[in-house]
């Protein structure tokens, strides 16, 4: 079966990039890519762009789409990424979200309901 972590974060400053510190940063996170690589867990992953970047376009019914500047939702912890795992259920699915190396934050579990492009 398939999970999304999707991982939700406070803004911070990262260290820039080419930096002593952002290698030590994404250390972490390599391995942990690695990790799910090596275990057969691996569907996809990214990391996004700040919230602050975010365009929304919002819907409703009879009406126009509208679309802002800025998140959908005014929230302390921001969306900052995801992974799609392979798990054989849920427990394991939890067990890969807890060792992602997130300083501090939430990481959500789902069951993928539907992924078109499934083989």
């Amino acid at each position: 079966m398939e999970y999304m972590l999707t991982i939700y974060t406070e803004p911070y400053e990262a260290p820039a990039p080419g930096t002593p510190e952002f290698d030590r940063m994404m250390a972490g996170w390599m391995e942990y890519n690695q990790r799910l690589i090596d275990g057969g867990h691996w569907v996809s992953a990214a990391s996004l762009a700040p919230a602050t970047t975010a365009t929304t376009v919002r819907k409703s019914f009879g009406t126009a789409p509208s679309v802002t500047d800025g998140p959908f939702a005014e929230t302390k912890e921001h969306l900052g990424g995801y992974y799609v795992v392979r798990a054989a259920d849920l427990d394991e699915a939890l067990e890969l979200a807890k060792a992602v190396p997130v300083p501090v934050g939430s990481v959500e579990v789902r069951p993928v309901a539907l992924r078109p492009d499934a083989t």
